[in-house]
């Protein structure tokens, strides 16, 4: 069938965990001669998608929710494939959008990529601030921050710790709003490290970034079982204290 529609309940797009399937039949749309065809096309050229893809048949607050479903199926994405790993048409397919119809929620590949970092970010910087108001004294207070932190990084669904770190494939002009977020996010841990009573030998600012390494690396060589994240980040800051 070339150019026309029919009804279709034997195939759905993949919503990602947690998704409701479409709750009404789904419509294939065939595009003869379509060579860029994406992965939601079948051999025979047939798209599959829902009345859910067609942006103006849906409600503000349903497009608010489409486009949230969008951005955690594209954070996984990401998390798992890395940037250069994981294009546009990936994140259609997965969420049963098409191309068009992706773009209607989302400007592109970089905006998405700093829009789900910062958000990371954001994230992780207001579970930091919850975990360290109620403490007072300096070592108490970084303490909190790094089992936070490190919590956060080695959750095994972590989005965060890829969204962080995932850096070196990206363009440089992307790279730069990335590492300025970072930059504004660390700002906690300049301040917790400028109260620490160290003594006036140590540089704080090298004190400080080596605490970082040593906490964001940790999904590199950290395995479950002996030590949960927040006693390895006690450790960390034992020997950080000590030195």
């Amino acid at each position: 069938m070339h150019g026309g529609f029919q009804a279709c309940d034997s195939k759905y797009p993949s919503f990602g965990s947690g998704f409701p399937r479409p709750t009404r039949p789904v419509v294939a749309f065939a595009w003869p001669g379509w060579s860029n065809a994406p992965d939601c096309v079948t051999d025979n050229g047939l798209i599959f998608l829902s009345d859910q893809e067609n942006p103006g048949a849906m409600t503000d607050e349903g497009q608010k929710d489409r486009r949230s479903q969008i951005l955690e199926i594209a954070a996984q994405l990401f998390a798992r494939k890395g940037y250069r790993g994981t294009s546009m048409r990936d994140i259609g397919a997965e969420a049963g959008v098409l191309g068009g119809s992706l773009y209607h929620h989302i400007k592109s590949k970089d905006a998405l990529f700093v829009e789900l970092h910062n958000a990371a970010l954001d994230s992780a910087a207001m579970r930091i601030d919850a975990a360290i108001a109620p403490h007072s004294e300096p070592w108490g207070r970084l303490q909190a921050a790094c089992e936070t932190l490190l919590e956060i990084q080695l959750a095994p669904d972590s989005l965060t710790m890829p969204m962080m770190n995932d850096f070196r494939e990206v363009p440089d002009n992307v790279r730069i709003r990335l590492l300025e977020r970072r930059d504004a996010f660390e700002t906690v841990f300049r301040d917790l490290v400028e109260a620490l009573p160290l003594p006036s030998a140590f540089d704080r600012s090298i004190y400080r970034n080596l605490l970082l390494v040593q906490l964001n690396s940790a999904a590199s060589w950290y395995r479950p079982g002996r030590l949960s994240p927040a006693q390895v980040a006690r450790q960390i800051i034992a020997i950080f204290r000590h030195t």
